[in-house]
């Protein structure tokens, strides 16, 4: 009698599988396609890389590929333009412009170029791009000197904001701006220019103007007479002024001062020699009076 051989199970087992459904998977795929290359070139660079002299030379190298694309002549500025400044202003850029012309693009810092710029007391704003041809455009705006702050240490030119501009040593280098004095002057330029504009109703000629305490101004005319004017709307009580002075000259009396501050009651400081002849003239006349009474009776 023949044996026969049992048949072997065609079915794969277990194990075999769930590789085969494992391999199958998408994540698989993509694994063995990117992940086994990519992990062949990181070993090699690695490896290449391992060595500190190699990675010294492969560091100059890239060095040098990268500044010659950034010195081609596309790239470079060759001069700066200055646009809107005065002489002086455009000396003190030059002076303190930090770069060598001329320089690659990619070296020159814009946003601290117009930082540094602005930084300038005269300047009040800038735009710094570089234009086509290789020119360094920088277009300024400067502050606009409108008054005079005298203090005890110098004379500082102001702008309409109180900024500070610059400095001159007498008052003869800017006659052209009124003079204000007194502290925190410089933080109410506009209502002093309001004042001043106003005060040319007078027909007077105004020395300038003296901020008191901080708060208010007093008007000094250039006989040395002032106006004190109230800390709450100054130009209307100036203007109170010049209708009492229009119809009845009050400023061209012997007097020290117009006290504006009480708007609802003017007061009038007579100077010591009018104040003195007031007494006089009213001393005479209430002698005069009792002489009468006295003839009367």
């Amino acid at each position: 009698m023949r044996q026969v051989s049992p048949r072997t199970d065609p079915a794969p087992s277990r194990l075999r599988y769930r590789l085969e459904r494992m391999r199958l998977t998408p994540v698989y795929r993509r694994l063995f396609r990117l992940g086994v290359p990519v992990l062949v070139i990181a070993g090699l660079a690695g490896g290449y890389l391992a060595d500190a002299g190699r990675r010294e030379a492969l560091g100059e190298k890239f060095t040098g590929i990268r500044r010659q694309i950034e010195t081609r002549p596309e790239f470079m500025v060759h001069l700066m333009a200055l646009e809107g400044a005065s002489a002086h202003v455009q000396e003190d850029i030059r002076e303190i412009f930090p770069y060598e012309l001329p320089a690659s693009s990619f070296d020159l810092d814009l946003p601290a170029i117009r930082a540094m710029v602005e930084d300038l007391p005269a300047v009040a704003r800038a735009n710094v791009r570089i234009r086509q041809g290789g020119v360094l455009a920088v277009e300024i705006t400067e502050r606009v000197p409108v008054a005079l702050w005298r203090t005890r240490e110098e004379i500082d030119v102001l702008d309409i904001t109180g900024a500070a501009i610059a400095s001159i040593a007498e008052r003869a280098e800017r006659p052209d701006l009124p003079v204000l004095t007194g502290a925190g002057a410089d933080r109410a330029v506009a209502q002093a220019l309001d004042i001043l504009a106003a005060a040319r109703a007078l027909g007077a000629p105004v020395r300038g103007l003296v901020r008191m305490g901080e708060r208010r101004w007093d008007l000094v005319l250039a006989d040395g007479k002032r106006v004190l004017l109230p800390e709450t709307e100054p130009v209307r009580a100036l203007e109170r002024v010049i209708v009492l002075d229009r119809s009845s000259d009050i400023l061209g009396r012997d007097l020290v001062a117009i006290d504006m501050r009480l708007g609802a009651r003017p007061t009038v400081r007579l100077s010591e020699a009018a104040t003195e002849e007031w007494w006089r003239i009213t001393s005479a006349s209430g002698a005069a009076g009792n002489s009468s009474g006295a003839k009367g009776r």
